[in-house]
């Protein structure tokens, strides 16, 4: 009986999309995935075990996410996005690189709400603040604030995302609120293709 009212809730799609989450959270031991986050098949071995995924949350297919990265709720990154670097000290003379250590990893965070385009590369220790869009291909190497739009090698301000304050003001409460539950991008093929038949 149970089980019915939870698929009548989420319908089969919300169920099934749940279940195969749960799946990867357990197999990888991701305890800082909401499970209401969904994780593609083919990322989940490019990723560390503290990795903080909010809810409704997305990491396309071969995302590579390196340590001490937290991305925020309704966050989404599309294939092959990776959050790398900051991981050879080259600045030791007389010693190889491949001898020279490691610094300490720089946490990176992902706002709420970003969207990251596809084949984008951050560098570690970068904060992206809420809202921001990063356009396909682009090198993010700086902090990026709130709400605005970057694209670029390296990347760099193209536009604001909201033309109004008050745009601003309506979404920043959204997000302050409580979890926002909408109509997922059902039409997503990679979830089509992880479905079970």
């Amino acid at each position: 009986m149970r089980l019915k009212v939870i698929i009548k809730r989420l319908g089969l799609y919300g169920f099934t999309r749940r279940i195969l989450m749960h799946g990867r959270i357990l197999r990888y031991g991701l305890h800082g995935v909401d499970p209401r986050a969904y994780i593609s098949a083919g990322t989940s071995r490019n990723l560390r075990s503290d990795l903080i995924l909010g809810a409704y949350a997305f990491l396309g297919q071969e995302c590579v996410i390196q340590s001490k990265v937290r991305i925020g709720k309704y966050s989404m990154l599309a294939q092959r996005a990776s959050i790398v670097g900051a991981d050879h000290r080259a600045d030791l003379p007389g010693t190889p690189m491949i001898f020279a250590g490691r610094p300490e990893t720089p946490e990176t965070i992902i706002g709420d709400d970003v969207w990251i385009g596809f084949g984008v590369l951050i560098m570690q220790g970068v904060s992206i603040g809420n809202g921001s869009i990063i356009g396909a291909m682009a090198v993010v190497t700086k902090d990026v604030p709130p709400y605005e739009v970057w694209a670029g090698i390296p990347a760099r301000k193209i536009k604001n995302r909201f033309t109004t304050a008050d745009d601003r003001s309506r979404h920043e409460a959204m997000l302050g609120g409580p979890i926002f539950v909408g109509r997922l991008c059902e039409e997503d093929s990679e979830l089509a293709r992880d479905l079970p038949t």
